[in-house]
Formats: structure tokens, sequence, C-alpha cells
């Protein structure tokens, strides 16, 4: 068996590849996999005689374009080039990595396909397309010098028939893709037609074009009830937009799903419209989350079709842009750009260049016109607009309203930044309440009854409301139409609960025993399910399924609805999910996961989701599969730099795995796990954890007598104690691991081991033994074996070093080893981009820069790795980046917003239980506190500091700490004057053994200046 990474041999009895790291895929073949996926086949037409008469460079240079917009369009969408043809190419979704979404994701790509090639200018390439979804053989070609990723069986030709017949820029697809997408995306259907080598003519549809339909359109089509004012609400939304004249505003609108909050928005909105306002409404759509850019190129286009509505008015403003910002806008609209000044920018110059053209094109618009800008459903929304909204949303332009709205649970982060108006959504008040029940039943005094008591149960919640007359219409309890409905038994007999989950529970009791199952077996699967899955766990007969679907449809329990699922069904609301599952007696319960579970196991599509499968596991306390889906999906997780939910998952493995017998494969298996797990506590910043992590896996590995074991967990508990612990603990802890290490004739344990005792000298301020042991580390893994522990590639360990062994000659001012080593941890950075890699190069680069005195370079790079620090959600790297980025701008003489990022960078240290992180900040905090005139407070940090450090033994931050204490200190006494000169006596003294020459250098440079100024006084 081979690695499904590097292709390395594999015994049969390994978990993880001893060359690259990589977990061993043991629930599948590795040579092949039969998958359920969407295939599109492109090709330019003619393309023959397009390059029939051209040299073959010249030829390639025709077609190139093309095939350049095809590859992106795939890509940006999720898809894979599996074969590239010439003139075209072949490319498959929802593999390797399987995804349910695959033939919408498909369909948008071949539009997006089209529209690119279309947007080149070239009359003479015109693309034609063909979809297919059905079951293919996947597998990896592997050659001496590459990798394919191909595809085989019938799947493929048909798709490839499909293009043939499509005419020019036009796609073609099969019915079984149709289906799968139908609602995301708008079909035409074409007849039967022949296709070469079918004996039989198929079903074809062609694209006419996507569907996106927000949640907000498909409520209110089918809602009964009317809005009703929200007077606190409606109040607070005024009041900012009166602000808005003068400095701008943004106002956040909050709620849970179904408390109304699209359609509050959109009242306020279309009331501001009314009042002269210009609006502009920007739906961010859960099928479009994946596709960079997709909310704002919205956003501008509704800029720009405001803009040619008001032309008398108002001028083109991309106009007033500068090249470059033009060049932005054009590349959010995926118009060509022929200019090199555009392509030369670094990503990260674009993205600046993008965000600062869309903020210009808006207070343009806005200059002239107070103007609403409505963006909804921000919890979908992609996460390359999700930069730009935010700094749109941190504006403060006169006229300009920046409106908003989310889920509580997708509320940005960027909100208390940007200094946002938060409104939060509540349940409606009585008179509004009342206002929306006498919308639908009518204003008859004989309901007043009924009206007080849905009131009284309902929590005024809108959708609860309506739900529960929903029902009583339903049962016969009212009669007549909305707005004219009649009570037609005595209340006190109708059994109206005292809840809305009684009422709900109500309805669910009227169902039969059959349509019992189907929901109790769609509530197991959650909010949404398929069709499919539902047949298959509730093992009804056909017609029978269909009958119980169409009734409960009726009944608006489980309804169908478009959704990225074809044929998706959905519960009316969650409390009617939640009502159904929790119906069930715990016995049922797992049964029902239980099938839930087999059924996802046998579906080629579904059991590649390991997060359903851990979720339905454990539901069924199946723990060994619970242990092995939950593991699954943490591996999952970490490929996708999801680090906080891989936690979640190894803890969920975790635990499955405590919950089988006790055997000494079971407890192999759990020491394996924690150390895999380690990844995801480090890089989420679960510093106490990890140790934790260690030290149990370290218990275990003593009573089973595992030697090898216990070498790997007295290195992750060491790697912890460097961060939680005192450099003391953590130098012996180290010495006896990396002794151990070497012993047990584990190379990659070994290597592991020398860092982190490196990292520990490094904090007891030990520069020159932390140079001297990070370099045998580096020098393993710069050899023709390098090896690094299971879980963790030898470049990741490599890189660490490279940074660490920088961060050493930088403070010892060896500048030259420093910026070599930095060089080099920046290119393996580039070569991986894992974002944690990306990280720890922009923090050596930071701080090798304020080593060679240059805090605005430094500032600039260690912004970009605190941005992707906290956008990752690598929290280990947050409060020392902050903490440095502090530094830098304190060496610019930007003591505010030093003292901010040091304050910052402090309390997360001490969140995170990161001990010199938290040393260091206080340091600087000092020092900044001390420029903004505060120098008592400054002192107290320092001498509070440098005990810490002195107790703990951080040498290194005592040093520090004793000189910042130097430098706070005023010289206006002869007390002062001596308590000046015994703290850079004493700093020097550290810092001569510990051979960091910079900062002896300026404790000598100062003391020598005292000194000769005391001579001179005397």
């Amino acid at each position: 068996m081979n690695c499904f990474t590097c292709q390395s041999a594999i015994g049969p009895d390994d978990s993880w590849c001893s060359r690259c790291g990589a977990a061993v895929r043991q629930r599948v073949d590795p040579d092949s996999e039969r998958r359920f996926v969407t295939i599109l086949r492109a090709d330019v037409i003619d393309s023959t005689g397009l390059v029939a008469e051209l040299e073959p460079e010249e030829a390639v240079s025709r077609l190139e374009p093309a095939l350049a917009a095809m590859r992106a369009a795939v890509r940006q969408f999720g898809g894979i080039v599996s074969k590239e043809l010439g003139d075209g190419l072949a490319a498959v979704f929802g593999a390797p990595i399987a995804d349910d979404n695959h033939a919408p994701l498909a369909c948008h790509a071949a539009i997006e396909l089209v529209r690119r090639v279309g947007s080149l200018g070239d009359p003479g390439l015109q693309v034609r397309v063909g979809l297919h979804s059905g079951h293919v053989v996947a597998y990896m070609v592997a050659s001496e010098f590459s990798k394919v990723y191909e595809i085989g069986g019938a799947a493929q030709h048909l798709a490839a028939r499909l293009e043939t017949a499509a005419e020019a820029n036009q796609i073609y697809v099969s019915e079984a893709c149709q289906k799968l997408a139908d609602g995301h995306v708008r079909f035409d259907f074409l007849g039967r037609k022949t296709l070469r080598g079918f004996n039989e003519a198929l079903p074809v549809y062609r694209i006419i074009g996507a569907s996106d339909l927000s949640s907000w359109r498909v409520r209110r089509a089918r809602s009964v009830s009317r809005f009703v004012d929200r007077t606190t609400e409606r109040a607070l939304l005024w009041r900012a937009a009166e602000k808005v004249v003068t400095s701008g505003q943004t106002v956040l609108l909050m709620g849970d799903a179904g408390i109304g909050k699209s359609r509050l928005a959109h009242e306020f909105a279309q009331g501001l419209r009314a009042d002269g306002w210009r609006l502009l409404d920007v739906e961010c759509s859960p099928n479009l989350q994946g596709a960079p850019f997709s909310t704002l190129k919205r956003l501008v286009l509704s800029l720009l079709e405001a803009v040619s509505k008001d032309s008398d008015r108002l001028a083109d403003p991309r106009r007033e842009l500068s090249p470059v910002h033009q060049f932005a806008i054009d590349a959010v609209l995926d118009l060509p750009i022929s200019d090199p000044r555009w392509s030369e920018l670094e990503p990260y110059a674009r993205g600046r260049a993008i965000s600062e053209a869309s903020c210009a094109i808006l207070e343009g618009v806005a200059r002239h016109n107070g103007t609403v800008l409505l963006i909804e459903d921000l919890h979908w929304v992609d996460r390359a607009s999700d930069t730009v909204i935010a700094a749109i949303a941190s504006l403060q332009v006169p006229n300009l309203f920046v409106f908003l709205t989310s889920r509580p649970n997708g509320m940005p982060e960027w909100i208390a930044r940007c200094h946002a108006e938060v409104i939060a959504m509540r349940p409606l008040d009585d008179e509004s309440g009342m206002a929306m029940l006498a919308d639908m039943l009518g204003t008859s005094v004989t309901n007043a009854g009924l009206k007080n008591r849905i009131i009284s149960h309902t929590a005024n919640v809108p959708l609860f409301i309506e739900e529960v007359c929903r029902g009583l219409k339903d049962n016969g309890t009212l009669r007549g139409q909305w707005g004219d409905l009649a009570l037609v038994r005595p209340i006190e007999e109708l059994g109206i609960p005292t809840s809305i989950q009684g009422v709900i529970a109500a309805r669910l009791d009227r169902v039969s025993r059959q349509e019992r199952l189907v929901l109790q077996v769609a509530a197991a699967l959650g909010p949404r399910s398929s069709e499919a899955v539902v047949r298959r766990v509730s093992d009804l007969p056909e017609d029978a399924l269909r009958d119980c679907l169409a009734a409960l449809d009726r009944a608006e329990l489980l309804v169908k609805i478009d959704s990225d699922i074809a044929d998706s069904l959905e519960f009316r609301h969650e409390m009617v999910r939640q009502v159904t599952y929790e119906s069930m007696v715990e016995k049922v319960r797992e049964s029902v996961h239980a099938r839930v579970l087999a059924a996802f196991e046998s579906d080629e599509i579904l059991r590649d989701d390991p997060d359903a499968l851990c979720y339905h596991a454990m539901r069924a306390k199946d723990w060994p599969k619970a242990f092995d889906y939950g593991r699954s999906a943490a591996q999952k997780c970490l490929l996708r730099s999801a680090y906080a939910d891989a936690v979640d998952y190894f803890r969920t493995a975790m635990s499955s795995l405590d919950k089988t017998p006790i055997t000494s494969s079971r407890e192999t298996n759990a020491i394996d796990l924690r150390m895999e797990a380690r990844m995801a506590f480090i890089w989420s910043g679960r510093v106490a954890e990890w140790v934790d992590l260690g030290k149990e896996a370290d218990q275990r590995a003593s009573e089973i007598d595992d030697v090898g074991r216990r070498v790997a967990a007295k290195t992750v508990m060491a790697g912890g104690q460097n961060f939680y612990g005192t450099p003391t603990e953590a130098v012996t802890l180290g010495e006896e691991v990396v002794g151990l290490a070497e012993e047990s004739g584990n190379p990659g344990w070994r290597n592991l081991a020398q860092y982190n005792l490196g990292q520990a000298y490094f904090l007891a301020g030990r520069y020159r033994e932390a140079e001297r042991t990070i370099a045998r580390a580096r020098a393993h893994l710069m050899g023709p074996e390098a090896s690094a522990p299971f879980g963790t590639p030898p470049k990741y360990t490599l890189l660490l070093c490279c940074m660490m062994k920088s961060f050493t000659h930088t403070v010892m001012g060896e500048l030259d080893a420093a910026e070599q080593l930095q060089r080099e941890a920046a290119a393996i950075a580039e070569e991986t981009a894992r974002p944690y890699d990306r990280v720890a190069a922009a923090y050596s680069g930071g701080w090798l820069k304020l080593g060679q005195n240059e805090p605005a370079a430094a500032a600039a790079i260690l912004e970009d790795g605190f941005v992707l620090a906290q956008k990752h959600g690598i929290r280990l790297f947050v409060p020392v980046l902050g903490c440095h980025l502090g530094m830098a701008y304190l060496e610019q003489g930007l003591f505010d917003r030093a003292r901010g990022m040091l304050t910052e960078a402090r309390e997360e240290a001490k969140a995170v239980g990161y001990t010199s992180a938290v040393l260091r900040s206080s340091i600087y905090l000092a020092l900044a506190t001390h420029r903004l005139g505060d120098i008592q407070a400054a002192q107290n940090m320092l001498r509070e500091a440098r005990n810490t450090a002195r107790q703990q033994g951080f040498s290194g931050l005592e040093a520090e700490a004793l000189f910042g204490e130097a430098v706070v200190t005023p010289p206006s006494t002869a007390e002062a004057r001596a308590a000046i000169l015994a703290a850079l006596r004493a700093t020097i003294a550290i810092v001569t053994e510990s051979g960091a020459l910079p900062l002896q250098h300026k404790a000598e440079a100062m003391l020598n200046e005292m000194v000769a100024r005391d001579d001179e006084l005397t």
C-alpha cells in the first residue's frame, strides 16, 4: 500500500506515513474510488480552423487565453481540472473531496466559463460545454514527474457527447445533472436528442441562467401575515438614519431565523426610498459562499445600476478613480485587465486596492444623495467580500447608511471595530402581536380569548404566531379565509397547549404512523435532508413514501424547497424538527440514528462526510464508529485550517474511544489520537489542554509499558511546558526528553524534542545553547532522511527551526544569519501555503525587521500575520504577533496605537496561558505608557514584570525589564540615578552571559553616558 500524499510505501498496520506524516486513509482503496460526481467538458469551437495555419507557438498563444479562463472558472467553484485536451478541458466536481453540491457548482462554473471566455473580446473564441452527473471510478495516476487525478466510466462519455452537441456559447446538461441542480439554476428543456454512442434518445436541458432566490423571498411568497410595526426597532433605525447626513452610519440588525429581520429591513429601506433615499439592495447567498467577491460583485453592479438610472445627476464614479483602482473594480466585475500594473501587484495589494476602490465609488454615489446600502444575510457572505464589507462598514461618510442583517451565530468579528450600532431583534410587543393576529384571524371579538392565549404562549415570535394560526386552521378549529376566520369550537375544548412546542406536538399527533416515521428520520438527519436519504432510511414502498411526503407538505411540516441538494426537504420551522426529535424515546432515537448511519455509510457521496457520520454515530452510541468518524472529521478540519472545529472533533473521538472496552489496542489508539490532536490544540492556542494531552498520553503509555509512545507523550508535554510553565521546568523536561528520544531511535520525535529544548533555552535566556540545539534539529531536517512526528510534515518542523533560530540570531545581533534563516522560513511558507506556516514566517520576519531597526517594515509584515492568524483561528500566534506589532508601533512613535495593541496582546496571552508573551507585552506596554506620560504606572509594570521574570527564570525578559526600568526612571535624584545604574549593570551582567549583544550595547552606552554625566557633575 502507498501513501495517498507522497506515494511512499506504507505497512498494512501503519496509521501514519513515516515520510510525510499524512494519515493513512483506511476507509478507501488508495488506488481507486467509486464516486458520484458532476463532469464538465468544454472546448473551443472549430479550434482546428483557428490554429491550422499557425506555428506551434502561435497556436498555443491563440488558445491559451480561453483555456486560462476555463481553468479559472472551474477552480473558482471548487472543481478540479482532470485533463487538458489542447483546445479544451475535462473537469470534475465532487472529487476527490465529496461535495453534495457538485451539480450546482458545476453549473455555476459553466456559466462563469462562458462569461469569462466571452469577456476576452475575441470573437473567434467561442466555447461549448457539456455537463453530466453520474458514477465514475476516480483514481490517481502517478508517474515519475507528476500526478493526475483521473476518472473513468460511461458518465464522462455522456458529458463529452453533450459538449459536442452544444451550440456556440451554450451549456447542455443531462437530466441527472438537471435534477440535482434545479432551483439553483434555470433550465430550458430541449427535448430528447440522439447522441452518438447511445442507443436511445436522451433528455437534454440547456442552462439559461443562474437562480439565486433568497430565503427572504421564499418566506415572503409563502407568508400569510403582514408586517406589523416594530416601534422600538424602527425608532432606533430612524435615529440612526438622522445621523447619516453628517457622519454616516452603520447598523447591524441581528436576530434568529424567523424573528423578522428581513421583513423589518425591507420595510424600513422602502420607507427611506419613498423619502428620496437611493436604495442599494444586496443579498448574500448560501450557494455562493465559496465564490470570491460574489457579494461584492452584486454590490458594485447595484451601484453602477443606480448611476445609470440617475445619469442626470451622477457621473460614473469609476472615472474619479486612479488607474489601479479602476482595475480593481474591473477585477471584481471579472472584466479583462491587460494593463501590467495590475498583474504586477501582490495579492495583498490587490485586495487593498479592491477595498479602497469599492469604498471610493460608494462614497462617490453617497456624496450626491442619501444612500442606504442594505446587505442581507451577512452570515452567508463569502470570505473575500467580507473583508471589503468590513471596510465599507467602517466608513464614516455623510449620506451613507450601511444596513446589515445577520443571525447571531454569523455576526462578523469586525462589527465591534467598525463602531456599528447593533440592534438585536426581539419578539414583538403585545400590541404588534395582536395586530398581526388581527390581520390573519380578523377583528371579531369572538377570537379575543384565542388571541390572548396565542400571544401568551408564542413569546410573540412572528413565525411562531403564524405557525399556531396555520395549525388551528389546518385542524379545522378555525374556518374561513385568512383575515376572516371563525372559531368553531369552544376554546376550552381545543386542547391548545401552554407553549408553542405543544402546538407543534399536537399537529404531529395527527399524522399517520408512516408519516411520523418519515418525520423522525428527517428530524434525525437535521433541519434539511434529501428525499433520497429519507427514502433509504425509512425503507417504505415508493408509493407510500410519496403519499407521506405529499401529506406532510400539505401540513407544512416537512416541505419541498429549492436548495443546494436536489429534492431537498426542510422542516417548516426548526421547532418542528426539535419537537419531532425530542418526542422519540431514547431507544427509538438510537435506532433511527443507527439506520441513518448505515444509510450514509452505504452511499458513495454521503459516506465521505465524516462530520455527519460522527454526529449520527454519537447519537446511535456506536462508539467505535464515533471514534473513527470523529478522527476523520478532525483531520478534514485540519486540512482546511479549521483548528477550533478540529479540536471539537478530536474531543469527540477521544471521548468515544474511552467508552469502548479497555484493551491494549484501545490504549495505543488513545495515545496516538492525543499525539495527533496536539496540532489542533497547539494552533488554536489551547495551551493547558495541550499539556494535558501529553500528560494523559504519558500515563497511558506507562500503564502499557510502551517506551516509544512515552517518548512521544513527553515530547508533547515539553513543547507545551515552553508556553505554560517556567523556563527552568521546561529546560529540565526538555533535556530529559531529548535524551529519551535519542535512545529510542525515533528521529522524528528526536528532532521535535531538540526544537522544543532549543525553544526552552531561548525562553530561559540561554541564547547560545538555544542556537546550537536548534541547529542540530535543523541539520537533521535538512538532510536526505528528514523526519518528523506523525501528523507533522518535516517542512513544518523545519520552518519552526528556521523561525526560532532566526529569533535567536536576531537577539544576539547576528542579523545576516537571521536574515538567511528568515528567507528559508518564508520560502517554506510560500511553498506550502498553509496559513499556520505563513503566520509563523510573518512572525519571524517582523522580529527580524525590528532587529534591523525597520519598525515600519516590521509593522507591515506583522499586521498581515496578525490578520491571518485571527482569520484562521491560529490563536497561539495572536498574542506574540500583537506584542511585536505593538513594539513596532512604539518604535515609530505611535504611542496610542502601541498601548492599545500591547494591551490586547497581553490580555490574549493571559487567556491563552502564554506566560512569556504576558511578560514581554507587559514590558513594552510599560514603555508605551511611559511615553504617554504615566511614569509611575510604567515603573510599577516593569517592576512587576522584572520580579516575575526573575522568579520564573525568564532571564532574557528579566534583562529587558531591567533595561526598561532604567529607561523610564527619571534621573532626578541621587537615589534614582543609583537605581538606574544598578539596573543597567544588572542588565549587562545577564546579557553578557546570554549573548544578547544588541541589548548589551544599548545598556553599556546608557551606562557610560550616565557615568560620564555623574563625573562631570562631580
